[in-house]
């Protein structure tokens, strides 16, 4: 069983924010996947589908970016996976907008959900799936810019990259983390 946890925040205030890309990513998964309404439980949505006929969890916690570590721990308690099955998707500012970079493990390099996780889980050995969002324009405060909305010239380059993400995780499935980090790191030629 792979777990793949999106990271965000819960309420129509917070849809469509860069801090929320983990939970778009989970979605589009969930759309093409999903043939049930999601579950809830360890204050998660969750929705148990079969990707590339393997049965995977798609976990969204719903406590908050920053406390997202309780949620995640009761799937794991839970679950048991070996952790190179669990994957964490989560908002970064140091890659560019819509820039992808899978890694098999690491710190949270500021990443407060993912830091919360870490905390939690007493290690940081599970891989992750950051998904760029671009550091703020200077001398605008870190907190309004993860909670704001992507600009109008960024939506698309976000539209695709959450489409890329959901492709690199099918991936990363069948092929694991090595393969995927080759085939999915390097930038995107534009056309």
């Amino acid at each position: 069983m792979k777990l793949v946890i999106g990271l965000g925040n819960p309420g129509k205030k917070y849809q469509g924010t860069r801090h929320n890309v983990g939970f778009d990513v989970v979605g589009e998964l969930g759309r093409r996947y999903g043939t049930e309404a999601p579950g809830n439980k360890y204050e998660a949505d969750f929705l148990d589908v079969r990707i590339r006929d393997q049965k995977v969890l798609l976990i969204s916690p719903l406590t908050f970016m920053n406390l997202s570590g309780k949620s995640v721990w009761q799937f794991i308690k839970f679950y048991q996976p070996e952790m190179e099955d669990v994957v964490v998707v989560c908002d970064d500012m140091n890659l560019a907008t819509g820039r992808l970079r899978w890694r098999p493990s690491g710190s949270a390099g500021g990443q407060k959900g993912l830091a919360d996780i870490i905390q939690r889980l007493g290690h940081q050995d599970f891989p992750r799936l950051r998904f760029g969002i671009d550091r703020p324009p200077r001398k605008m405060d870190v907190t309004p810019w993860v909670l704001g909305r992507f600009r109008e010239e960024e939506k698309e380059t976000v539209e695709h990259a959450v489409l890329r993400a959901a492709d690199s995780i099918e991936y990363w499935i069948a092929e694991g983390i090595e393969s995927t980090m080759t085939e999915f790191n390097r930038p995107v030629e534009s056309n």
